[in-house]
């Protein structure tokens, strides 16, 4: 079943598996282990949230878990952590916003220093699935016996979203998550707390108490959005405690409030 010593597979549900693996095996510097890729099963169809670092092959795991259904992969967002096992697949779906960003083979070679050791020997070039879907916010997937509706989530990314089942489970993606917070600009962390408050009414109206973020802890209760809403609104007044972060080029500001998250901000 593929690499099984580079991810770690486990079950949630019947109907939901998470497919593990620590983006700090690239390097140390990232330190937001676990990554957690999603796998949904549905009656006739399956979805894969997300395709990982592109360190090993995923797709027979995964071709092994659904057991002949149908597969949609989608990715939460464009960074590279989340999208660089893309060409594995037939066809991928991704935000409308970052449609061109996937589109093309991702370069890593602006951190070779980062990712050589273990892109190296792919020249650093990591080429993209042939064939990219736009979506956008209201879309549903049907895997049978279970629909999947796309949540546009801008802030961590133009084109970030979350996926809400008809199960009121809730994939956050990176817009929620315990540990390092990589934010906009600081004229866009509004549109980060305007997405929290999105997803807090929308968990209280869905009576949803389950979160499945896209690194570390998962599953997560919903106290997750609340904490990551006060740390963020509170960044003003901790902007004087900022250093700066030379690799990100960003300010890192910790919350004394809550070990769990640290803030990193471009700086421009």
């Amino acid at each position: 079943m593929g690499d099984t010593n580079h991810f770690t597979i486990g079950q949630l549900s019947d109907e939901l598996y998470v497919i593990q693996e620590d983006i700090s095996y690239v390097h140390p510097i990232y330190t937001n282990d676990p990554l957690n890729l999603y796998l949904l099963l549905g009656d006739h169809s399956a979805l894969l949230i997300d395709t990982g670092c592109g360190l090993a092959p995923l797709k027979p795991i995964v071709d092994e878990l659904i057991e002949g259904r149908k597969l949609f992969v989608i990715n939460s967002h464009a960074h590279w952590d989340h999208i660089l096992g893309n060409e594995e697949f037939e066809e991928v779906y991704i935000h409308e916003n970052e449609v061109e960003i996937v589109s093309y083979p991702y370069n890593l070679a602006y951190h070779k220093d980062i990712f050589g050791k273990r892109y190296g020997n792919r020249n650093l070039v990591i080429p993209p699935c042939k064939d990219i879907k736009p979506i956008k916010d209201g879309d549903i997937f049907d895997l049978g016996g279970k629909k999947i509706e796309v949540i546009h989530a801008p802030g961590h990314s133009p084109g970030s979203i979350c996926l809400l089942s008809s199960k009121n489970e809730l994939f956050t993606g990176d817009v929620a998550y315990y540990g390092d917070q990589f934010l906009p600009s600081r004229e866009f962390i509004p549109r980060i707390l305007k997405t929290l408050l999105k997803l807090k009414s929308l968990c209280r109206k869905k009576k949803n108490n389950t979160l499945y973020p896209s690194h570390q802890q998962t599953p997560c209760g919903i106290t997750l959005l609340k904490e990551l809403y006060d740390g963020v609104y509170n960044i003003d007044n901790l902007w004087h405690t900022k250093k700066f972060h030379s690799y990100f080029y960003s300010w890192i500001i910790n919350d004394p409030n809550n070990e769990r998250f640290r803030y990193l901000i471009p700086r421009l």
